[in-house]
């Protein structure tokens, strides 16, 4: 059985003076998820743009929902546009995809991968993410090395 989604329409606001977006989610998580704080989603936008995230409280009278530069690009979309928000609470566990070459360093180096098991999901993901788009390969190896040395430094993102 799919679980309802919950839909409504939202106008995507800027962040201060940064470069970041949210839309403000109109209803209370804690009737619909019996929760306060953060809840952690499955959104899509404009029944196009799949999106795994939160909605979050910030210094806001409502929880609110970011939209990443890469999600409105692909939606075309900017400050002041109406975008379409579908959303259930993700339950599924998070994981990251790491790929072999990563393995293999952490292999190489067990105290970094015991650390970075511990991190949260998020700090997981800026990290693999980071290696990931290295355009050249001996940046992927140097960022590869960096990641274990800033593990290992206790640093939690990039």
């Amino acid at each position: 059985m799919k679980k309802e989604s919950i839909e409504f329409k939202a106008v995507i606001q800027q962040n201060g003076e940064i470069n970041a977006a949210f839309v403000e989610f109109p209803f209370s998580t804690e009737e619909l998820f019996n929760k306060k704080g953060q809840v952690k989603i499955k959104a899509t936008f404009d029944d196009k743009v799949e999106y795994r995230g939160s909605l979050a409280k910030m210094k806001s009278d409502c929880h609110i929902l970011g939209l990443t530069q890469e999600i409105r690009k692909q939606l075309g979309k900017t400050f002041g546009d109406e975008v379409f928000v579908s959303l259930i609470e993700d339950k599924e566990e998070r994981t990251v995809e790491i790929e072999d070459d990563i393995v293999l360093i952490f292999n190489e180096n067990k105290e970094a991968k015991t650390l970075f098991d511990k991190m949260s999901y998020t700090h997981k993901k800026e990290y693999i993410r980071w290696i990931e788009e290295a355009k050249k390969p001996e940046t992927r190896e140097n960022r590869k090395i960096k990641m274990i040395r800033m593990i290992l430094d206790g640093k939690k993102g990039v």
